[in-house]
């Protein structure tokens, strides 16, 4: 069974920096590509950020210069560095990764979402 759990959540001013992590434990071969999404209330979930087994990385136009997405594959962690955080990056949180199980197969998991609030 494979989970994924987030951690570092909270309350943050708006201008504050914040960090998220997200471990993959389990049974498992490798983890792909990793990925943060956030859901505001009343809005669709929308990709922030993501990166691929080789460090590529890619982010929301609404992020880019403020957040910064990295991995440790010896822990089989994503972080997600937030800095200069506004009152619009309040949402729940959810990290998502590629992991290939011990029989080859490739499934996607998501973690249980972290709400990170921006707010004076």
């Amino acid at each position: 069974q494979v989970q994924l759990v987030e951690s570092g959540g909270g309350l943050v001013q708006p201008g504050g920096s914040h960090r998220l992590s997200c471990a993959a434990s389990g049974t498992f071969a490798t983890v792909y590509n990793w990925g943060w999404y956030r859901q505001a209330p009343g809005k669709s979930r929308e990709t922030v950020a993501t990166i691929t087994s080789g460090g590529g990385t890619l982010y929301l136009d609404a992020v880019k210069g403020r957040f910064t997405i990295s991995r440790d594959n010896a822990k089989n962690t994503v972080y997600l560095q937030m800095d200069s955080l506004k009152p619009g990056d309040t949402a729940v949180y959810y990290c998502n990764a590629e992991i290939a199980v011990r029989n080859g197969n490739v499934y996607d998991y998501w973690g249980q979402g972290i709400q990170v609030t921006v707010s004076s």
